[in-house]
């Protein structure tokens, strides 16, 4: 039989727990909006942050961490990106839609600022109006989709890795275009009735419109098209 000294088993012991623990992810957590609640006013109240973010989001965050508690030792190896991937393609909803609601919400938190809206500048600007040819093309686009979501969805900005195309797309329910391979979603507005009912109610084209003209981060939106550029292999291009 094998006998360890006292320090050296408390260091053998030391590492086995630390590494037993890196195998374990900690639970996801309802990450901090990053403004203040009433930051968005007059455009989105703190009642309507409060209800959505405190409430939905939260929601969705503690029944996804329930559900990949009981999910097996490869979800909880898994980042929240993996996830939503994973879930699509097991055809599991309840995960999905939760895990991919979490992400959602997440995203679309950073898609807004104090003093955001109006036209982006820069590398963005070219990239829509490459692809749109014109910015008040693409705003058409992006409103019609998000007015066109029947019932509650989400409308998307994504990049196409293969092409390096920018698209407008929408998503009903939870969905979420990284479940089609080689989409980057660089942009987001919620058009799910919690995101706007307390400050609009059924008027949805007013959200559309207001996102876009005073509430969108392109400094957010711009960040993510050049990252997305980048891991395609088109950085040259920045």
């Amino acid at each position: 039989m094998l006998f360890l000294k006292s320090s050296t088993a408390t260091q053998l012991w030391i590492v086995l727990v630390a590494v037993a623990a890196a195998t374990v992810k900690a639970e996801f957590k309802l990450p901090n909006l990053p403004y203040a609640h009433k930051d968005l006013e007059p455009y989105i109240s703190s009642s309507t942050l409060n209800v959505h973010h405190g409430n939905h989001h939260a929601k969705y965050i503690a029944t996804l961490n329930h559900l990949v508690k009981g999910g097996g030792r490869d979800l909880k190896k898994m980042s929240l990106d993996e996830i939503v991937v994973e879930a699509h393609k097991r055809e599991d909803t309840g995960l999905f839609n939760n895990a991919a609601q979490s992400w959602n919400h997440g995203f679309y938190w950073k898609c807004m600022k104090p003093g955001g809206g109006g036209e982006p500048t820069g590398l963005l600007l070219e990239k829509i109006q490459e692809h749109f040819g014109s910015y008040a093309q693409f705003a058409t686009e992006f409103k019609n989709a998000g007015n066109t979501a029947f019932g509650s969805g989400w409308a998307w900005l994504v990049y196409h890795k293969a092409g390096g195309a920018l698209q407008v797309t929408k998503t009903i329910g939870a969905g979420n275009p990284m479940t089609t391979p080689g989409l980057v979603p660089i942009l987001c507005m919620d058009v799910w009735e919690h995101a706007y009912y307390l400050d609009y109610q059924n008027k949805r084209p007013e959200y559309a419109d207001t996102f876009l003209e005073k509430l969108v981060n392109w400094d957010f939106v711009a960040d993510n098209l050049k990252e997305a550029m980048e891991s395609s292999g088109r950085g040259e291009e920045l």
